[in-house]
């Protein structure tokens, strides 16, 4: 681990970085550039953990440019003066050296990178999993909005395990009712491509299974084509007033909380928040709407003369 995150030769530096939270995300996170960065490849697949890992990972950048806005002049400030009384009284150890905290800034500049490359929609796209399962679902649609609250845009989505046609009748009647009801709801909640793969007899496992799964999935589309070209953020201008818009997919108004803090704007969705920077125009205005269309947040600032939004 600590090979991965400090150069040879700084390793009491990469000591104090590995118990650093956000860590694995961080790894991660550095993982994908250095891959995106030798310019070998073609194309990136990363097969992401569970819904909280993944949003961990995409929150990662966000809390450390908090941190260097807010905090970290301060703290290394802190350390500079401390650091001298503590190696005359035999307590040195317990301030971090300096080269800890150039690491920490190197670590957040690659990070910052990786997050440009995540929010480039030319270069970057997430595809979603899902089973028609009425809680698998339900999770998938979260995810969806919270890919889209970080800017993240979605290409399509699978839908993997579908029931073959012969279970439609008999024992397996009742699933394949349940199934169409859940297929239902999928077409409704996800304003991107459906992808469909069957249920197979047993475990998919080697380079012809995989390829036959392919073939099921895209036919004869290129599955490194996007799907989809669709900004999950973006900004427009309607009777003068700036419009903020966000993908939610089909999450509710009871979902949905805006707040304006000093130049930036809150989103919350569910038990996540986001602090998105607004650009210098929109600094300072007031929110004159906000409002769920059709699967789309659509947030109305005040034009700056003052005239309402319509």
């Amino acid at each position: 681990m600590s090979a991965l995150l400090i150069k040879e030769g700084e390793e009491v530096v990469a000591e104090e970085l590995l118990v650093f939270p956000g860590l694995e995300e961080l790894v991660s996170l550095r993982a994908v550039r250095e891959v995106e960065a030798t310019g070998d490849y073609d194309l990136c697949i990363v097969d992401c953990a569970p819904t909280g890992s993944t949003l961990r990972m995409l929150r990662l950048p966000d809390v450390l440019r908090m941190v260097m806005e807010n905090f970290w002049d301060w703290k290394r400030r802190t350390a500079r003066a401390l650091r001298p009384v503590a190696d005359r009284v035999g307590l040195g150890r317990f301030v971090a050296p300096e080269r800890v905290f150039d690491a920490f800034e190197r670590l957040y500049e690659e990070v910052e990178a990786v997050r440009q490359i995540l929010l480039d929609e030319q270069r970057t796209s997430a595809r979603l999993v899902v089973n028609p399962a009425k809680i698998v679902v339900a999770e998938t649609r979260r995810s969806f909005a919270y890919l889209c609250l970080y800017g993240v845009a979605t290409d399509a989505v699978l839908i993997n395990r579908l029931l073959p046609s012969e279970a439609g009748t008999g024992y397996f009647a009742r699933w394949a009712e349940r199934e169409r009801e859940e297929l239902a709801d999928i077409e409704r909640s996800f304003p991107v491509p459906l992808l469909r793969a069957p249920l197979h007899e047993g475990e998919l496992i080697g380079v012809e299974a995989l390829s036959e799964l392919g073939r099921e999935l895209y036919g004869e589309r290129d599955p490194a084509d996007r799907f989809c070209e669709r900004r999950p953020l973006r900004l427009s201008k309607r009777a003068g007033a700036t419009v903020l818009s966000i993908d939610v997919g089909s999450l509710g108004s009871e979902d949905v909380d805006v707040v304006v803090r000093g130049d930036d704007l809150w989103v919350g969705m569910r038990d996540f928040e986001r602090r998105i920077s607004l650009p210098d125009s929109l600094s300072g205005l007031p929110v004159a709407s906000a409002e769920l269309v059709d699967g789309v947040l659509e947030v109305a600032f005040e034009p700056s003369g003052g005239a309402s939004a319509a």
